[in-house]
């Protein structure tokens, strides 16, 4: 039997649906009954038969800093798809975030480590993978992490759950890790997901910067879990970046596809920094939620280009263009606009 964690987010949805296509038995986890109907939603969108598929996997309300609760997500389980997190850049956060992205992480790899699975699949992030000084040196899996980097809490909890995932292995844990670039998939228009992105663009986003990054489409990500986990390799971490491209280069497709004024206006460095310590300010006086933190402007016009050829030739993938995943994701936006 296999386990899912985060089977409500983006990527643990999508995953249950192609897994459901392999007539195995399915077990996730999930924190919040109200969060089961974004499951039904995503796979609404893709079959006619929404409520059949999602009465075939077996739900099991869990919390990943609940051991008993985990202790009984894991029987008979033989592999793990750990997609859980909490995707946030709010800095006020950190410590929940940490407890559930780290130690959370931490928890999974002990209870597979002791109920001997099979095979760990943990979803990470590129935020994880370090940078170079050079912007134009491409990023690959052996680019050094450099903790003395302004790096974002999110980055800082991604990259503490590999250590997790990475100390699994040193005690007999066979895993795979996957760094995704930014996901783009639909259903999940609100929160820290990046479809909210497509939300933002269509109710309207002047601004522009021309920071470059990777994308990958939703679908390859879960893909390229499924072959990784039922492939040989073990103890690999793998970038799964389509495309780098400009966030102005994204923004301009997507409201061209959302059929809305693309940005015209470029955000310049000094505004972003007068934006986030604003942000700042709202937060500390007001207690707005954080929308902009530090960390998050400078990315905005950070040049970041990633390299996925060790996927690509390790499993012969060939990723969807990311024009392609924008037309698509765009469609399904304005279908539930």
């Amino acid at each position: 039997m296999i386990l899912v964690t985060g089977g409500t987010g983006l990527v643990g949805s999508h995953l249950l649906f192609q897994l459901l296509k392999s007539n195995v038995s399915i077990r996730a986890i999930y924190r919040q009954e109200n969060t089961l109907k974004r499951v039904k939603h995503v796979f609404s969108y893709f079959s006619d038969d929404a409520d059949a598929l999602f009465n075939q996997i077996e739900w099991v309300e869990a919390d990943l800093n609940n051991i008993p609760q985990l202790q009984d997500a894991f029987k008979d389980i033989t592999h793990v798809y750990h997609c859980a997190a909490i995707v946030s850049f709010e800095p006020n956060k950190y410590h929940l975030i940490r407890k559930i992205n780290i130690k959370g992480t931490a928890n999974i790899v002990n209870l597979s480590i002791s109920n001997k699975i099979k095979k760990l699949c943990y979803v990470s992030s590129i935020s994880a993978i370090g940078h170079h000084t050079n912007p134009e040196v491409l990023i690959d899996e052996k680019t050094d992490w450099n903790p003395e980097d302004d790096n974002s809490i999110y980055a800082i909890t991604k990259y503490g759950a590999e250590l997790e995932v990475w100390r699994g292995t040193q005690e007999g844990l066979d895993a795979v890790i996957v760094n995704p670039g930014i996901i783009l998939g639909a259903g999940y228009w609100n929160g820290g997901s990046s479809g909210n992105l497509f939300k933002r663009i269509y109710n309207g986003m002047p601004y522009y910067t021309l920071g470059i990054t990777g994308y990958v489409d939703i679908w390859d990500v879960v893909k390229a879990m499924q072959q990784l986990m039922n492939s040989n390799i073990k103890n690999e971490g793998f970038i799964l970046v389509s495309e780098n491209i400009s966030f102005k280069a994204l923004q301009t497709k997507t409201a061209e596809e959302l059929q809305v004024k693309p940005p015209n206006k470029e955000a310049k460095p000094w505004l972003l920094a007068i934006a986030w310590r604003l942000d700042w300010l709202k937060h500390k006086l007001f207690g707005k939620p954080r929308i902009l933190s530090k960390q998050v402007a400078k990315s905005a016009i950070n040049i970041s280009k990633y390299d996925a050829s060790k996927l690509k030739t390790t499993l012969n993938f060939e990723f969807k263009p990311i024009n392609k995943s924008i037309e698509e994701v765009s469609l399904l936006y304005l279908q539930d606009v």
